[in-house]
C-alpha cells in the first residue's frame, strides 16, 4: 500500500484480489450498431434480435466508442421507463493490447465508490467513516452539492468531515487515465469549491477509473488545459486525490486497489 495517495508520486498498482464491491445481474451481450441523439443506442444481440437501449453516458465516450465492438446491456423492463434495456459496458483494447470491459453508465460511479468505502477499502487513506450523506449542499452560497459527505467517528485522529467529489472517466493513454475528455467547467467549480473547504474540513477527489487496466490517473490537459491548472493548484492546497481502479465482467464489479496521481500526464 502506498503512503499518502494524496501525493503526486505516490499511489498503488491495482490489486490481483479484486473485491467485489458491486453484484450485478447478469448482462446480455450483443455488437453496438450506433449511438444516436446521446442517449440512444442500437444493438444487436447475440440471438440476433435488435434492440434500443438507453446510453447513460451523454459525454464523448473517448476511446470507448466503437460502433461494431461488443456490449453489455441489462435488461430491466418497468412501466416506468421508456426503454427496457440499459448500456452498462463496452470492450475496448486494453493496455496491453487485449480487449478488456469497461463500464460506461456514468450513474454508477457514485454508489461504486459509496460501497467501497461502505467496504472499508479506502480506510487506510480516509481514516474510520461512522456516517455518510449524498447530496449534501455547500460552496458559494451553498448552491452545489457534494456527492458524498463523511463522518469520522467523534474519537478520531482526525475528525473533521471528508468532503468526496465523484469524477469518472474510461479515457486513456495505455496505464494511464485521465480525466476530463471535454472541457468541463463543472469540474473546474468542483476543484475550486473543494479547496474552499479546506482546512476546516478535509477535500477529497475521487477518480473512479472504470477499466482495469491503469495504474497511473492524470488530469486530461489536452482536453482542458484549465481544468489541470486547478487540478495542481488543488493538490499543492492539500486536497487529496484517490483514484479507484475498477473492474468490470457480466455479474459485478470489482475493485482493484488505487492507481497513482501525477500532476500531469
Amino acid at each position: 500500500m502506498p503512503t499518502s495517495p494524496a501525493s503526486a508520486s505516490s499511489g498503488t498498482n491495482p490489486s490481483d484480489q479484486p473485491v467485489v464491491v458491486l453484484p450485478m445481474e447478469a448482462l446480455r451481450e450483443g455488437v453496438l450498431l450506433k449511438r444516436y441523439k446521446r442517449f440512444l443506442a442500437d444493438v444487436e444481440l447475440d440471438d440476433g434480435e435488435v434492440v434500443t437501449a438507453h446510453c447513460p453516458n451523454t459525454g464523448p465516450m473517448t476511446g470507448v466508442l466503437h460502433p461494431g465492438g461488443r456490449v453489455r446491456l441489462r435488461h430491466a423492463p418497468s412501466p416506468t421507463r421508456k426503454l427496457a434495456w440499459t448500456w452498462e459496458q463496452a470492450e475496448v483494447p486494453g493496455a496491453d493490447g487485449q480487449p478488456i470491459w469497461v463500464g460506461i453508465n456514468t450513474a454508477l460511479p457514485n454508489r461504486l465508490v459509496r460501497a467501497t468505502i461502505e467496504a472499508g477499502l479506502l480506510e487506510p487513506w480516509l481514516g474510520p467513516i461512522a456516517a455518510i450523506k449524498a447530496e449534501v449542499a455547500y460552496g458559494l452560497n451553498r448552491r452545489s452539492r457534494i456527492d458524498l459527505l463523511l463522518s469520522p467517528p467523534a474519537d478520531a485522529p482526525d475528525p473533521r468531515p471528508i468532503y468526496v467529489e465523484v469524477k469518472n472517466t474510461t479515457w486513456t493513454a495505455g496505464d494511464l487515465a485521465l480525466f476530463p475528455d471535454t472541457v468541463t467547467e463543472r469540474g473546474q467549480k468542483h476543484l475550486e469549491e473543494l479547496m474552499g473547504v479546506l482546512p476546516e474540513a478535509r477535500a477529497v477527489l475521487v477518480p473512479c477509473l472504470s477499466r482495469s487496466d491503469v495504474n497511473r490517473f492524470a488530469p486530461g490537459d489536452s482536453a482542458d488545459p484549465r481544468y489541470g491548472e486547478l487540478f495542481r493548484q488543488a493538490l499543492a492546497a492539500g486536497v487529496e486525490v484517490l483514484p479507484c481502479v475498477y473492474g468490470f465482467s457480466d455479474e459485478a464489479v470489482s475493485w482493484r486497489g488505487l492507481a497513482a496521481v501525477q500532476p500531469r500526464a
